[in-house]
């Protein structure tokens, strides 16, 4: 085999093959270093001595589906001019492992494509393998995300199940990108984030949030400069559960049979947007009925649609007058629920106002949350906390999002 063969195929420059032979239905490659191209890995010499040699084999590009082994008695060599004995650096292996580079760009170029098990068997190599080569490559590219040119951010938790629980992530808005992941949630799990973005000096202007008091607090204290938004879609939220509350203890209260059935059977619609309300499936005339029934439930529910106004108004004053008024609606609605979230409001009302100053929102990162929901599916959970912290990292780029 040539040794243009050995560079172009293999990635292997610099060396002469010695010998080829096939064992167990693989191909085995012995390579050797000629003399002159000794020199010691420490200052780069060439005025070096041998002392004698150490026989490795790395896994190397499969030949079809003919494994590969590059065979190599590694030289280890004395040094005349730093003294040093050690062995020489081989420039297709990274240190301490036992395959290619090309072989971990072949793994890499495969994941983009399988899934880890997938990879493994294709090339007939252990799960665990393919595992530590895409962990190298995102702790490579994705493990300290640049924070200097953060402007707009948003942070909220996530659930990833029993083993890790939560995790609080940060996206930068202007990138679509998450630029830290967090174990936990509140505010420890944000130290490290605080203390790399005081590292990194970056001008954070706005950041979105949800109207946990640990999160309010930890980001007026950390950036005083930035402008607090509070997320509209978990005000929505928030205000769906109070709707959810209220249909449970009128559906408790009711004594009427019927009235208890059709209480039963908008459980869902009341949370629908008016304008997502299947006509086929007489889904506005159901909700209708059900209000016609019961005022409070009607006040609530015409209060709920209304709400997305806030945001709607032309002008931070106009917003401001809007919300006043809801607030106000709310109050006077004599319904519980309603009162206990207009008073939620009121607290907030500067964070919820910020947004015609800053108009972002957590969204994106619920978007995120769908991509790693999905991943988490591909993958059956994962074990290895740091590895998923990584994947997260990378989620935004299509070309490193390796799936489990």
């Amino acid at each position: 085999m040539s040794t243009s063969l050995l560079y172009h195929a293999f990635g292997v420059k610099g060396y002469h093959q010695s010998a080829i032979q096939f064992e167990a239905g693989a191909v085995i490659i012995r390579i050797e270093q000629p003399r002159e191209n000794l020199c010691c890995s420490a200052c780069g010499s060439n005025d070096v001595f041998a002392k004698g040699a150490v026989a490795r084999r790395f896994r190397s590009v499969p030949i079809g589906s003919k494994p590969v082994w590059i065979e190599f008695a590694v030289p280890r060599v004395r040094c005349r001019y730093c003294g040093l004995e050690r062995q020489v650096s081989i420039p297709f292996a990274d240190p301490k492992k036992s395959y290619t580079k090309n072989f971990a760009r072949y793994v890499l170029e495969l994941s983009s494509q399988m899934t880890i098990q997938g990879v493994a068997q294709h090339l007939n190599v252990g799960w665990d393998l393919v595992k530590q080569i895409q962990k190298q490559n995102l702790q490579r590219h994705f493990s300290r995300p640049k924070l200097r040119d953060l402007k707009r951010i948003a942070i909220d938790e996530i659930y990833v199940g029993k083993r890790h629980k939560y995790l609080t992530l940060v996206l930068d808005l202007d990138r679509g990108a998450i630029v830290y992941v967090g174990e936990g949630k509140g505010e420890s799990a944000l130290t490290k984030f605080w203390r790399r973005l005081r590292s990194s000096h970056a001008q954070v202007q706005a950041v979105a949030a949800d109207l946990s008091p640990a999160y309010s607090s930890a980001i007026r204290k950390n950036l005083p400069q930035a402008t607090l938004v509070f997320d509209r879609f978990h005000l929505v939220k928030l205000l769906n559960e109070h709707l959810t509350e209220l249909r449970r203890e009128l559906h408790r209260e009711a004594t009427d049979t019927l009235q208890k059935s059709v209480l039963k059977g908008i459980r869902w619609l009341l949370l629908k947007r008016s304008e997502n309300l299947d006509d086929k499936r007489t889904e506005r005339q159901r909700l209708d009925e059900a209000l016609q029934l019961n005022e409070s439930l009607a006040i609530a529910y015409y209060l709920k649609e209304d709400l997305s106004q806030v945001w709607r108004q032309r002008t931070w004053l106009a917003g401001q007058k809007f919300l006043e008024d809801w607030i106000r609606r709310a109050e006077v609605s004599g319904i519980r629920q309603l009162q206990k979230f207009a008073n939620t409001l009121r607290k907030h009302r500067q964070g919820i106002l910020a947004w015609y100053d800053h108009p972002i929102s957590t969204g994106p990162l619920e978007g995120t949350n769908n991509k790693i929901k999905l991943m988490q599916r591909q993958a059956y959970g994962y074990r290895d906390l740091e590895f998923f912290q990584l994947k997260l990292l990378a989620i935004h780029n299509a070309q490193h999002v390796l799936v489990g």
